[in-house]
């Protein structure tokens, strides 16, 4: 596997093709690591002509990435009690006072629903892009006169720059200052970010990226428009070494505890709720090779930011900026704290596929553990209870751990019978250290023990009550597979599961009732994806006639970790006739991990 550096040196080479083939004239990234800037890169020019490489400290103009700073201003606001998000925005902004919706049983816009992306206007970009510096009477007016609407409010995400830009009126009439004042003052100034700007004038020119576009084999200069009234939706300038505080505060969110809040402006819990689905968009199956699983891709919409969640990575959060002249990206990924930036000075230069794709490479190769949920210490002091239950039924410990439903929802004595038979068939129990504790969320605990002649696998679930009691205790015994079982299973895999195997092995007798085709062109399959296979531990089964069996492949070394496994074989034999009767091979289940939130 490559290490961080070999993935830090593979983004170098990869932003050096891209501003080579898309032919930009100049690229910069940076990779943010425990709250620090710990890598930077720079390619080409800031002006065409020029000798003037850019580097973290090179300013780029950062278009709707501008949108996170003002869902902030929003937020701080909404925190100090000056305006609510379930607020109608002609509120605010007497203009909308006049809107009405496409349909009659329309509602009133709101300020959460153009955080979100959800207020039913149409997506407006590129003609959003050309109204960066709209003066503000102009902007009342267009607003007087209302939108067309695309969806009646609330029910769909679409993405709006004019959205945004009314919001940067709403921060206006709540602070009582000037958009572009109240986040240079409450958000920029308080993060020490001073090449972050909404003003090229403020800024060293110097230092300053022209925007281009290219006409042929020319470069012709653009976005150098002013600060107007769709500022708050894409007017910020800013540089890597700048962007990457701000990604760092979003990352130091996460986990949430009882630190003090430091300086930040805004509280982690609100930095935590910008990045969350508060809009789904459409899930999507993304486009992979015929041999490849699929990747279902769960995405959503905060307050200014995107999200998306994959099964093997989990949350990465994310903004982009397309402009006249420039094109930027910052995303990062809340379980390890890993962030990249890049920014390019030409019209919506394409680095924001390469900037997400490095991220997950430098994810895949990084050393720092991934921020897991820290289970309720309650739930671990549980452990022990349920495994002396398990040794030693005991009414008085059962009376003392249990909630109130645990009877209810099963008899005691049909429960205790059922634990003392586990015990009795498959005991005694020792830990199982070769497969993994999970959890669904900080209230919960799975966990393996081993027996002499099998396997428990255990699971409790805690109450909310203030002295957490147990209101679940599954208990489900896996007999040790029979050889029978284990030598079918490994033939099938053996003749089977290579590629180019066999159709069947001859010396596995099966019913002719079983769908030959079926099985074969599973096994066929799951060995395209996942390598040659072979057998891991048993997770369910009689031992004599039923076994479910992890599956691993060669590709997936160092991975048999029990659950983690990412497929199961089920066979089943006839007890007479020792015919396999039944048999199947799924690809498991895979969502994404479970995450510090």
């Amino acid at each position: 596997m490559p290490t961080f550096d070999d993935a830090v040196r593979a983004l170098d080479e990869r932003f050096a093709r891209i501003q080579a083939e898309a032919r930009i004239p100049g690229v910069t990234w940076g990779v943010v690591r425990d709250g620090a800037l710990v890598h930077t890169g720079g390619i080409g020019t800031l002006r065409d002509g020029e000798a003037c490489p850019p580097d973290a400290d090179s300013i780029f103009r950062i278009a709707s990435m501008t949108k996170s700073f003002t869902a902030t201003a929003i937020l701080i606001l909404r925190d100090e009690r000056r305006l609510r998000l379930d607020d109608p925005v002609a509120t605010y902004v007497p203009e909308l006072a006049a809107w009405s919706g496409p349909t009659t049983d329309s509602g009133p816009v709101t300020i959460r629903q153009l955080l979100t992306m959800s207020a039913g206007l149409p997506t407006d970009d590129p003609w959003g892009d050309r109204q960066q510096a709209l003066p503000l009477d102009e902007f009342a007016d267009l607003l007087a006169a209302g939108p067309t609407f695309a969806w009646p409010p609330g029910v769909m995400f679409e993405y709006s720059n004019l959205g945004y830009g009314i919001l940067g009126r709403v921060v206006t009439a709540a602070a009582g200052q000037e958009y572009a004042e109240f986040a240079q003052d409450r958000v920029l100034a308080p993060l020490g970010m001073a090449s972050t700007a909404y003003h090229a004038e403020n800024l060293p020119a110097e230092r300053v990226a022209t925007g281009y576009v290219r006409r042929g084999d020319s470069l012709v200069g653009e976005g150098a428009d002013g600060y107007g009234a769709l500022a708050s939706m894409g007017g910020l300038y800013s540089t890597v070494r700048d962007l990457a505080v701000w990604v760092a505060g979003f990352l130091d969110a996460f986990p949430a505890r009882d630190d003090p809040e430091g300086g930040h402006p805004l509280r982690r819990a609100a930095r935590r709720e910008m990045q969350q689905m508060h809009r789904m968009l459409p899930g999507a199956i993304a486009a992979h090779a015929a041999h490849e699983a699929p990747t279902l891709e769960t995405a959503g919409y905060g307050f200014g930011l995107f999200m998306v969640s994959k099964a093997d990575l989990g949350t990465r959060v994310s903004h982009g900026g397309g402009y006249p002249g420039f094109g930027s990206y910052m995303t990062w990924h809340p379980a390890t704290g890993l962030g990249l930036i890049a920014l390019g000075n030409l019209r919506y230069a394409p680095v924001h596929a390469a900037a997400g794709e490095e991220l997950e490479a430098l994810v895949w190769a990084t050393v720092v553990p991934q921020r897991r949920l820290r289970p309720l210490p309650t739930v671990d002091a549980f452990q022990p209870v349920v495994e002396g239950l398990l040794a030693h039924w005991d009414d008085t410990v059962a009376d003392a751990a249990f909630a109130m439903n645990m009877d209810l929802d099963e008899p005691r004595e049909m429960r205790r019978e059922a634990v003392e038979k586990l015990a009795l068939d498959l005991g005694p129990f020792r830990a199982a250290d070769d497969r993994p504790v999970t959890a669904d969320s900080p209230a919960h605990r799975r966990w393996w023990l081993r027996g002499e002649r099998g396997w428990i696998r255990a699971s409790i679930l805690v109450t909310p009550e203030p002295e957490p009691r147990l209101q679940r205790m599954d208990l489900v015994g896996v007999v040790d597979p029979s050889s029978a079982l284990v030598d079918g299973a490994e033939r099938l895999l053996e003749a089977g599961g290579a590629p180019g195997g066999e159709a069947w092995p001859g010396d596995v007798a099966a019913a002719s009732t079983l769908d030959f085709g079926t099985v074969v062109r599973s096994l066929h399959a799951a060995s395209a994806r996942l390598g040659t296979l072979r057998l891991g531990l048993p997770s369910a089964g009689d031992g004599t006639t039923t076994v479910t069996f992890d599956v691993f492949g060669d590709a997936m070394a160092g991975q048999d970790t029990g659950e983690a496994a990412p497929a199961a074989l089920s066979l089943t034999l006839d007890p007479v006739t020792g015919e396999v009767t039944a048999l199947s091979l799924k690809i498991s289940e895979r969502e994404a991990p479970v995450e510090a939130w």
